[in-house]
């Protein structure tokens, strides 16, 4: 059992995208598994992809979220409002099993879908922090982590996925308190750098400047000696598909992954050394064959993958009716992509 959680401090990185793909890849590379997906972005982005796209996704996450009370992760943290430091063990009745509503989807994929209203309820879940037990704080951010045994519980096999929020709100906070694993997409652009760097300072305490302030989150996690997750990969997502990133996007890739490895270098503890029985890397270079990857654009199959909610593995070349547009997809861009995600899921255990 592994929880992975999806998370940069910066939107457009394609953390909902990768959910996806990475998801259903896994799930069709393991069927023996199951797989569950945590959607805690209040977008639903991940959810409306597997749930079947831009409009039979968004038409199933409408029914979900209309539920008295809606079968969707809001729904669960109003438990969890109502009830904060006793879990009403309540997890269960908030989870689906996708290929009920898009077969594209393998049937061992299942969901918490996320929520809107997850924004308005962040104060109402801050405030269960404090005042309160001693704990409060820890019992709290312990939300996801009773969510994930509740749904679980008489389950051989499993992993799961967390698709989180770019900004550093409390149920990012519960995410990053869930998970064990950590992987960072990011993109071939500046922002994406310090977005980077604030996802070091925010969860790992990392420090830019002497005396720069500690976040808060860093603070209590060692406080109540709350597990942080262990950096598992940061993936280059929607780079160029020529042979790499053009030449100007490659140099700010090799940036993050030289920031990257600074913090492996001064605390090596706070990344998970990967496959398993691996030693350690020992130079820069052995660092990024460990711990960073590319998953390339494919343009328009990327945006007929997502928009209808079919997996990368289960895409056909041909012409597809996109919102009453003929688009076509090439084979030249599968040929590529496919066994891009399949190479990179097979290194997630």
């Amino acid at each position: 059992m592994a929880i992975y959680a999806f998370w940069n401090n910066k939107g457009g990185v394609g953390k909902s995208y990768l959910t996806f793909q990475v998801a259903t890849e896994y799930a069709r590379q393991h069927p023996e598994k199951r797989v569950l997906v945590i959607d805690l972005c209040p977008q639903a982005n991940s959810s409306s992809m597997l749930l079947g796209g831009l409009v039979h996704g968004e038409a199933a996450l409408d029914q979900l979220s209309l539920a008295a009370p809606p079968r969707t992760i809001s729904g669960y943290i109003e438990d969890r409002v109502r009830s904060p430091y006793v879990s009403p063990r309540s997890g269960g009745h908030y989870v689906v099993q996708v290929s009920a509503t898009n077969p594209e989807v393998p049937p061992n994929v299942h969901l918490v879908c996320g929520d809107e209203q997850l924004e308005i309820q962040s104060s109402r879940v801050l405030g269960a922090t404090n005042p309160g037990p001693q704990d409060a704080w820890r019992i709290v951010h312990q939300w996801i982590s009773d969510l994930i045994s509740d749904i679980t519980v008489g389950w051989d096999d499993y992993t799961v996925f967390i698709d989180c929020n770019p900004s550093f709100t409390i149920y990012t906070e519960l995410a990053m308190a869930a998970s064990d694993r950590l992987i960072v997409p990011f993109t071939a652009d500046g922002s994406s750098k310090r977005a980077v760097r604030a996802l070091l300072a925010l969860i790992y305490g990392v420090q830019r400047n002497p005396g720069a302030q500690i976040s808060q989150f860093y603070l209590n996690t060692q406080q109540f000696r709350l597990t942080t997750p262990r950096i598992y990969a940061y993936v280059g997502n929607r780079l160029t598909q020529n042979l790499g990133p053009a030449s100007a996007f490659r140099a700010v890739v090799n940036e993050i992954g030289d920031e990257i490895f600074r913090v492996w270098l001064a605390n090596p503890n706070q990344f998970e050394i990967h496959p398993n029985g691996a030693l350690p890397p020992r130079t820069r270079t052995e660092f990024k064959r460990m711990f960073q990857y590319q998953i390339n654009d494919a343009n328009t199959s990327s945006v007929v993958s997502s928009t209808l909610g079919i997996p990368m593995h289960r895409l056909v070349a041909g012409i597809k009716n996109v919102m009453g547009r003929n688009v076509m997809v090439n084979q030249t861009q599968l040929n590529s992509l496919q066994p891009n995600i399949r190479d990179f899921v097979q290194e997630i255990e």
